[in-house]
């Protein structure tokens, strides 16, 4: 028997963190659009919305890509539904609803938090079910190097438009 199905409700967590050379508005603007996700997740190529109201609890988008490598070649997708969106805390919460990559029910959260006048630490907190067949040190640290990539590409996402000139 696998053990990954006998640990009951226990979910695989891990977070990563980084700062973002530039002030929080600016970099929520970017992290927060659907349309932008493109620009800082480099693994993504396309984001499209589904359903509901960007956004609002509900909202359904689907990203696909290159996120997670296929045995076919072809590239991977994720359906994402929108838990929750809290603008005035700067964060948010989306769950993977369907996939070709075996992370369903998979929750991603992120927060951001003021670190001075000119930069932001981005929190991004993960929990995934286990995958069977899977390590879950190598799976978690997979999913943090791959977060942090995204994390490292966000002050260059930033529009040049909404950066402050000196």
């Amino acid at each position: 028997m696998n053990m990954a199905f006998d640990q009951g409700n226990k979910k695989w967590r891990g977070s990563v963190g980084g700062i973002v050379e530039a002030p929080i508005d600016q970099v929520w603007e970017t992290v927060s659009q659907t349309d932008q996700l493109p620009e800082w997740m480099p693994m993504v190529e396309r984001c499209t919305k589904l359903a509901g109201e960007e956004g609002k609890p509900g909202y359904v988008r689907l990203v696909s890509g290159f996120m997670y490598p296929q045995d076919d070649g072809d590239r991977s997708w994720v359906k994402e539904r929108l838990v929750c969106m809290d603008p005035s805390s700067h964060s948010y919460v989306y769950r993977m609803e369907g996939s070709n990559v075996g992370l369903d029910g998979s929750v991603n959260s992120l927060k951001l938090i003021g670190y001075g006048d000119d930069s932001t630490l981005v929190d991004w907190k993960f929990e995934i079910d286990p995958v069977e067949g899977a390590s879950e040190d190598s799976i978690i640290d997979y999913l943090g190097f791959l977060y942090k990539s995204c994390i490292n590409r966000i002050e260059g996402a930033i529009q040049p438009s909404a950066r402050r000139v000196e």
